[in-house]
């Protein structure tokens, strides 16, 4: 890794706890943390891996957290987690195959129509928290949310943790908290895919990935707590809030950065 100044290390590592934070809670925090790897002159490559191993602490410790609060129930998403570790496998794999320039133009589309959802949706009570039944489409729906998100976070992944709790929610009539459950746990399994992939590759930067992979862990446990502590009231603002942002800043870029 070249030198970084110590004034550029201590504003990405604000940039990864501000990350890890709202992450925990809405998704998105990758669309921080890769433009200010950016930023420093990494190469793309380099910088989506070491996103990968950076994003990888937060997205453990806010799933960990989920759990612990039994939020999370595993067992009941065994097949969303296979479904996701094969569909973030192709994903990456597959990136440079193919031109992502009809994904980088659609993909604002898609996360505001996320973002009109939710605020349209009546989110469940926070407090009713119901879990699906196991059934054969069940299980199918769970194939098949898993597979395609886990593709695209391999593939590209900003919004990622976004989609996740936004389809959650649509698909089993999830509580946004419970949604946010899933959504950190399922991150974590593709962000980990991923890293691995990345890793066999040689597209990470060990030294910065690890540094700010510790402050998105920070942020990511203490945006997962506020998530608990305080429910859907917080939740959901912020979640609307970050899709939003996400989405214009997709669309500037894919639009009107090229022009």
């Amino acid at each position: 890794m070249e030198y970084i100044e110590p004034s550029m290390l201590l504003v990405l590592a604000i940039v990864a706890f501000v990350a890890g934070f709202i992450d925990a809670v809405a998704g998105g925090g990758g669309m921080l943390t890769v433009p200010a790897l950016l930023s420093i002159g990494l190469p793309p490559h380099i910088a989506l891996g070491t996103n990968k191993l950076a994003a990888s602490f937060a997205s453990s410790t806010a799933a960990f957290t989920y759990y612990k609060k039994k939020l999370f129930k595993p067992r009941l998403w065994l097949p969303t987690f296979i479904a996701t570790l094969v569909g973030a496998t192709c994903g990456t794999l597959f990136v440079d195959s193919i031109s992502t320039e009809w994904l980088e133009k659609g993909l604002p589309l898609i996360i505001l129509g996320a973002a009109l959802y939710t605020i349209f949706y009546k989110t469940p009570d926070a407090n009713n928290n119901l879990l699906p039944k196991p059934s054969t489409k069940h299980n199918l729906t769970q194939v098949t949310q898993g597979f395609s998100l886990g593709f695209y976070d391999g593939m590209a992944g900003p919004g990622t943790g976004a989609f996740w709790t936004v389809s959650s929610m649509a698909l089993y009539r999830l509580n946004i908290l419970l949604a946010s459950g899933l959504a950190k746990a399922m991150n974590f399994t593709s962000n980990f895919t991923s890293l691995i992939m990345f890793a066999y590759l040689g597209h990470i930067d060990w030294l910065l990935g690890l540094t700010m992979g510790f402050c998105l862990m920070l942020g990511a446990y203490f945006g997962a707590h506020s998530a608990i502590r305080f429910g859907a009231k917080f939740i959901r603002p912020v979640f609307i809030t970050v899709v939003t942002i996400l989405a214009v800043k997709l669309a500037y870029n894919a639009w009107f950065v090229a022009l």
